[in-house]
């Protein structure tokens, strides 16, 4: 940037590349609206007020309309939207987002660290700001088995990185406040390098609570009820307020927010499926949900902006002001309209205007290294998910909108000494098979909650280590879904009478598309369409809450390719209820 240019254009001594005329702009710093006009000039804000008379090579009146900054995603998962970078600011750039600091812990657990590489890669010449955070969890515990796994070393190779804004949310808690060498072996890596460390700590309170933050934790994006994100807050954490496809907290946290803590709120999404993101938006539909719950615009903005920004340091971003990067959206007004910018835009040129694009951007192709992650030897049969045992067993709940879950006991019917599911206590029988060292490892346990009348469906998107996880009502149709993930090199698909109704394919390591956004959306569209109609499906997404069930640092009760873990244990249990 010719910083000296910027200087002159905000005198009016220049001429400004575009000046954007009788804006209603919003000040996220003081809490106003303003009428201004906005000038720029190399990719920046130059001035903010009266400029009806500066020079410019373009003028655009926006008649009225708010001037508000561009989104900056807080903590989000890329691979869970299925689209690699290119693809996906093409579909969030429309809805008014500019930047997202993103956790590549699910191509980390899949390929180590040439996987956060190849993501940073992917990202690079992308018109949107990609940041990342450094996974701090690979594998996420040593109940499961991982693709990947990575050290204190490892991650100091990263960490210096510009675009790596903080360690990752360090998942493993108990590993914190028990003090395990490998774990403080990382916090010290963020530490002595000044950067920030994400949490990730699901209804821990008091004494441990503390001991964890005590270990230089700064945030946290797993609080489900308001005494839980206060008492993190009151200890000092900044809370990230979540609302994604599977995880929907921000109705029960939002009375958090207040005039002393709202300097400390972050709205973010952390998983959203690409037909969320088309139907739904990014973080304009936080946004928008924020104020239809009644929290006042400006600062329900702010939360999305400028406390973003202020907490990873990411400077000149987040407002509208002179010296910023001009990453900004017009709105029609601060109610519905957030849903829908009439324009976009991205270091001062227009990315998108009325919900299309405006912007050329190319997807790079990743290496074919990257699109063979599952390795099978052989293919399934049947028999392979047989379960032999007493039928009274340990059942998965799950709980629609959270990833916690719940579990309770109940007795299954035995058909031929084999436990079966039962569609009449929606009890079904739920699989998980590594795939990464071709010995095709797995467990079989039951859960609730998902409704199928008949069939199944399966997954390689299983956190944190995405083996391959699938619920069925019968063990046939449970072999041709997952004979289609290997076939596929990973994906999402879902089967009835031993036939495959639907499919979205995700061969970039068993997670992401080649697709477009819009084919990968339509492909999840239709497979949650056919979940739900031909197979009785339940759940609004299916296919997300499945793939949170092998996730071992969530509680209540989940599934790996090792066994049953009860996560407040921190260990497995036996399948029987009774043992």
């Amino acid at each position: 940037m010719n910083r000296a240019r910027l200087i002159a254009v905000a005198r009016g001594d220049e001429p400004a590349d575009l000046v954007l005329e009788n804006a209603h702009v919003v000040n996220v710093f003081t809490g106003e609206v303003e009428r201004a006009d906005v000038t720029l000039a190399e990719g920046h804000i130059a001035g903010v007020g009266d400029h009806a008379d500066a020079p410019a090579h373009k003028r655009v009146d926006l008649r009225g309309a708010f001037l508000a900054p561009a989104y900056i995603d807080a903590h989000i998962h890329l691979e869970s939207t299925m689209l690699l970078p290119a693809e996906f600011a093409r579909a969030v750039l429309p809805h008014g987002s500019a930047c997202a600091v993103c956790d590549p812990h699910e191509i980390a657990n899949v390929m180590g660290i040439e996987g956060i590489k190849l993501l940073m890669q992917l990202a690079e010449d992308v018109p949107f700001d990609f940041f990342f955070t450094l996974s701090s969890c690979v594998p996420a515990t040593h109940m499961e088995t991982s693709g990947a796994s990575l050290s204190a070393a490892d991650l100091e190779t990263l960490i210096a990185n510009p675009r790596i804004a903080a360690m990752a949310e360090m998942m493993n808690f108990p590993g914190v406040f028990m003090r395990f060498p490998e774990v403080l072996e990382k916090l010290e890596v963020a530490h002595r390098h000044g950067k920030l460390v994400d949490g990730h700590a699901p209804m821990l309170r008091g004494r441990d609570l503390n001991a964890y933050i005590a270990g230089g934790i700064s945030s946290d994006h797993e609080s489900t009820t308001i005494g839980e994100a206060q008492e993190k807050l009151a200890r000092g954490m900044w809370i990230f307020i979540r609302e994604g496809s599977t995880e929907k907290n921000l109705e029960a946290l939002l009375p958090v927010v207040n005039p002393t803590t709202v300097a400390r709120c972050c709205l973010v999404t952390d998983d959203r499926h690409p037909g969320e993101l088309h139907e739904l938006g990014h973080l304009n539909y936080n946004v928008h949900k924020a104020i239809g719950l009644g929290l006042d615009p400006v600062t329900a903005i702010r939360l999305a902006t400028l406390n973003p920004a202020s907490y990873f340091g990411l400077k000149c971003r987040g407002a509208i002001a002179p010296g910023y990067i001009a990453d900004m959206q017009v709105l029609s007004d601060l109610g519905d309209g957030l849903l829908k910018p009439l324009a976009v835009y991205k270091d001062g040129m227009l990315a998108a205007k009325d919900g299309a694009l405006a912007l050329n951007i190319t997807r790079p192709w990743p290496p074919d290294s990257a699109l063979r992650t599952v390795n099978f030897p052989r293919c399934f049969n049947a028999g392979d998910f047989a379960l032999n045992g007493s039928p009274h067993v340990r059942v998965i709940k799950v709980i629609p909108g959270q990833i916690v879950t719940g579990s309770f006991s109940a007795n299954m019917p035995v058909v031929e000494g084999k436990l079966q599911s039962d569609v009449s206590q929606d009890i079904l029988k739920l699989a998980v098979v590594e795939r990464y060292t071709g010995k095709m490892g797995r467990s079989i346990g039951f859960v609730n909650g998902f409704g199928l009348k008949r069939g199944a469906i399966a997954s390689s998107v299983a956190h944190d280590s995405h083996n391959l996880i699938a619920v069925g009502v019968d063990d046939s149709d449970l072999e041709i879904a997952f004979n289609r993930l290997a076939e596929m090199q990973g994906g999402l698909v879902a089967v009835k009478d031993g036939a495959v109704l639907a499919e979205v394919p995700l061969p970039v390591a068993g997670l992401m598309s080649l697709c477009s956004a819009m084919e990968v959306s339509r492909a999840v569209l239709r497979l949650n369409a056919v979940a739900h109609v031909e197979l009785g499906c339940a759940l609004g997404s299916p296919f997300m809450s499945l793939s949170f069930l092998a996730l071992p640092v969530i509680p209540e009760l989940k599934l790996t390719d090792k066994g049953l873990v009860d996560v407040a244990k921190f260990g497995f249990v036996p399948l029987d209820a009774g043992a």
